[in-house]
């Protein structure tokens, strides 16, 4: 017999559900369930990720959610389509919205609202009670044939009377009984993490737990045969399943995002006016005419935007940045959107193609089909103008700010975990000094008794255990430094927004990878300090000397700059101002921009832990040759003096050397910067 887990609680039910999304939906397949749905409770944080996982793996997916409503009523919600979904996700949007950050207020009337298209389960209490055998009925009588009543098997002694009683409740209402064992782990072995999570969200530690913890381990994924047999005397229950499963079609990829439309002068296009501003700023740049190297790089981006129909969201940055300007805002295009000579050309950066070799692909490419993501840093002090802007602009249905998922680290893991157990305060402290030593392994038992404590201690090891489990797992939602998502529908159609701790601050439910995965378009309005005091010092120089400059304007390799800098004298320069850089300064000796560009890249982790730094210093004193393992890599490599530092030769020498398409390039690009969570450099 077939069956689909239509209950399942993820991490994204924060501090409840013991099992990533993807982890879930592996477990699923291996198990060869029918489908898995997942319901987070009043929330669809999670649903990005299982569902792109579930689409790599053939494995069918269902969209859902545990709607937990004000007097405590719990309903499972599947929507049917993508109408459906459009009003669950308003559903929630309404909820989040008349709430505090990270809470939901709904009621049964908010439900019957939003409720066409959509399947239901009604989820009973502990003792279900004739109150709720009216509830029941009265929602059968809303809902009709879309309600259902959820059953689980609890191993209780008293599953057989009770499951009978649950189907002639359901059998009196007209409804179907509905077979799930409410996951909220994929595997069994994940029971304790649950239990510390819940002590964690509780405030308790795990010695005075036990009237708040499941009573057994079986919340766990089961295959079909099992469920069967729990539900032998309701084969109905398991068949209902399939049923619905049969019945919601809706998948996000019917999510079509669209842009919103930019206005244009009359009778042209998003593309023909992208064209206009971006030779118009050329002009500008060049009175007396462009390099032909540059005319050449801003016609070959503006027919691959045009392609990829990117054109409005570029106009988006130049109104941005223009309002900025207008308002006096200094503002500056940053990362790989340096890489654009149309952004040079419509001031979003101040980075001149003509003096570097700008590498667009590493921006925007056809191959890797994903949207471009530009980030703006503005003044600090004065962003949030630019930030109630966009909201003014586009409206609170339209724009929104992404979210960014905090998730537990080493030591947070440590921390809350001793606390559960009743570990002292000084234990706690001492475990959390040893994160440094944390790695696959983690932490070793020569640290351990180097820190006082006795690594056979089995409450210190089971702490440790855990704690490895529980790094990288969600904490809360929390909103992005800056990421904004404008749409052109509105927004709350598409995922649940929320309210951010800030006034007049809202936030999606999704982070930057959930955007990029369904292709919706994210502009990043940074704050950035050094910006403030830059606009400060021309505002000196203009007062004090007449010199009027911008950060486009300001005289290229100054000789005292480098001068300054070669001595270290970098107190307050953006940038290189650690005491890391401070002493690679002396050493590397800066004598042109691209110099400042090594430097500021060779101290990293990366660099410093694969070994890159000291060859490249030799090799730039000429105390060692510069050599290529092949002419083909001396062309990528040829800046560097044969040192690898920079992600876009990391792509490079996997397309040359490897034969790596530009797809899979960035793919390794991707798993290189995001190897310690996400663990995929191996494929």
């Amino acid at each position: 017999m077939a069956y689909a887990e239509l209950q399942v609680t993820s991490g994204f039910s924060f501090l409840r559900g013991a099992s990533h999304p993807e982890e879930l939906v592996e477990q699923a397949k291996a198990l060869g369930l029918a489908a898995l749905a997942l319901t987070d409770r009043n929330s669809l944080a999670g649903i990005v990720r299982a569902h792109a996982r579930a689409k790599a793996l053939g494995l069918r997916f269902v969209t859902g959610c545990r709607l937990d409503l004000a007097d405590g009523t719990a309903i499972l919600c599947w929507p049917m389509n993508r109408p459906a979904y459009a009003r669950l996700s308003s559903l929630l949007t309404h909820g989040k919205r008349q709430a505090a950050k990270g809470a939901c207020r709904l009621d049964l009337a908010d439900v019957s609202a939003h409720a066409e298209g959509q399947l239901f389960a009604l989820i009973p209490p502990e003792a279900p009670d004739r109150d709720f055998a009216e509830l029941l009925r009265a929602l059968a009588g809303r809902w009709g044939p879309h309600l259902h009543l959820a059953a689980t098997y609890r191993h209780d002694g008293d599953d057989a009377a009770r499951l009978a009683r649950l189907a002639e409740m359901a059998k009196a209402a007209g409804v179907r009984l509905l077979a799930t064992n409410d996951v909220h782990y994929h595997v069994p072995e994940r029971r304790p993490l649950q239990d510390i999570l819940t002590c964690i969200r509780e405030h308790v530690t795990i010695d005075a737990a036990a009237p708040l913890l499941f009573p057994n381990a079986e919340r766990h994924l089961k295959p079909a045969a099992e469920m069967a047999r729990l539900f032998r005397d309701h084969p109905d229950a398991i068949a209902a399943t399939l049923a619905v499963v049969e019945r919601c079609g809706f998948s996000l990829d019917e999510l079509r995002y669209e842009y919103p439309d930019e206005p244009v002068p009359a009778g042209s296009t998003p593309q023909a006016h992208l064209a206009a501003l971006a030779w118009e700023g050329a002009a500008r740049h060049w009175p007396g005419g462009a390099p032909e190297k540059v005319r050449g790089q801003i016609a070959h981006e503006l027919e691959l935007l045009g392609r990829l129909g990117y054109a409005p969201y570029f106009l988006t940055v130049h109104d941005i940045v223009r309002f900025a300007r207008a308002r006096g805002i200094l503002c500056q295009g940053r990362g790989s959107a340096a890489n654009s000579a149309v952004c040079y050309a419509l001031g979003v950066t101040a980075v001149d193609p003509a003096r570097l070799d700008v590498l667009f692909e590493r921006f925007v490419s056809a191959a890797r089909d994903e949207p471009p993501d530009i980030d703006v840093d503005f003044e600090h002090e004065r962003r949030e103008e630019v930030i109630q802007w966009i909201y003014e602009t586009y409206g609170r249905d339209h724009a929104a700010l992404a979210a960014t998922v905090i998730r537990y680290r080493a030591r947070s893991a440590l921390r809350e975990i001793a606390k559960a157990f009743g570990l002292s305060a000084d234990v706690q402290d001492a475990l959390a000094r040893l994160v440094a030593g944390w790695g696959h392994e983690g932490v070793s038992e020569a640290a351990l008794a180097e820190a006082g404590l006795d690594p056979a201690d089995p409450t210190l090891r089971q702490v440790l255990a855990l704690a490895a489990e529980l790094i990288g797992f969600p904490r809360h939602l929390s909103q992005h430094v800056g990421g904004f998502v404008i749409a052109k529908s509105r927004l709350r159609e598409l995922v649940p927004i929320e309210n951010a701790a800030m006034p007049e601050r809202t936030v999606v439910e999704w982070d930057k990878d959930d955007l990029d995965a369904l292709g919706m378009l994210k502009i990043d309005i940074l704050a950035l300090g050094m910006l403030s005091a830059i606009r400060r010092a021309f505002d000196l120089l203009r007062a004090h000397y007449g010199i009027a400059l911008d950060l486009a304007s300001v005289p290229p390799e100054d000789p005292a700059v480098y001068a300054m800098l070669s001595a270290a004298d970098s107190v307050g320069v953006f940038q290189v101002e650690s005491r890391a850089q401070m002493a690679m300064l002396p050493r590397l000796r800066p004598r042109g921009f691209y110099d400042l560009v090594i430097e500021v890249a060779i101290v990293r982790p990366g660099p410093i832990q694969g070994d890159m730094v000291h060859p490249y210093l030799r090799r730039r004193a000429g105390q060692e040759p510069v050599t290529f393992p092949s002419p083909e890599l001396e062309a990528v490599l040829g800046k560097t003096l044969g040192v690898p530092l920079f992600q876009e030769q990391a792509m490079r020498i996997a397309i040359v050397a490897a034969g790596f398409t530009a797809a899979e390039a960035d793919g390794l690009r991707r798993s290189m910067a995001a190897f310690r969570r996400a663990g995929e450099i191996e494929r």
